[in-house]
């Protein structure tokens, strides 16, 4: 009688590249889609050296199209010795055209704004998490903030106790 393997699963790393913390601060997101990006290839190596910012950017739609604007990919100086990188150029965002055309009626019609939440790597490749947000007025931002508050007072008290 053999003894079994026991297969162990090796510890799975975070594949969160970028997190916009930012945004739930100034939105309520709504819904949460998950795009694809096209990407050249020192954009993928500097990303995978975790080289990407996401804070100043945006999403928006043109001609029926997904785009992000703003995000900041630094160049790796091994990678990027025969192209010109060009750090916060326009990247297309893939989507499939039924969640496209729901963006497109919401953005226009609803007044809704889409914003980049998150960078991960899924499958090995990156993708873009971008929500349909609706901005917060001044008395949402208190009531987040007082909610917070209150939790942070209510993890000392239990802690104490």
């Amino acid at each position: 009688m053999a003894g079994k393997k026991s297969k162990k699963k090796p510890k799975q790393q975070s594949n969160i590249i970028t997190k916009n913390r930012y945004i739930s601060h100034e939105y309520i997101i709504e819904e949460k889609f998950e795009a694809g990006l096209v990407l050249q290839g020192w954009e993928v190596k500097s990303i995978r050296e975790g080289r990407v910012q996401l804070k100043e950017s945006y999403v928006f739609i043109k001609k029926g199209e997904v785009w992000i604007s703003g995000m900041h990919i630094s160049a790796l100086a091994s990678a990027s010795t025969h192209v010109n990188p060009e750090a916060t150029r326009v990247r297309k965002l893939l989507l499939h055209r039924n969640e496209i055309n729901k963006l497109i009626g919401s953005v226009e019609r609803k007044g809704y704004t889409l914003v980049p939440l998150a960078m991960y790597w899924k499958k090995g490749r990156a993708k873009l998490e971008i929500g349909l947000a609706k901005g917060k007025k001044l008395h949402d931002k208190r009531a987040t903030s007082k909610e917070r508050d209150w939790q942070r007072e209510k993890a000392r008290i239990m802690k104490h106790h």
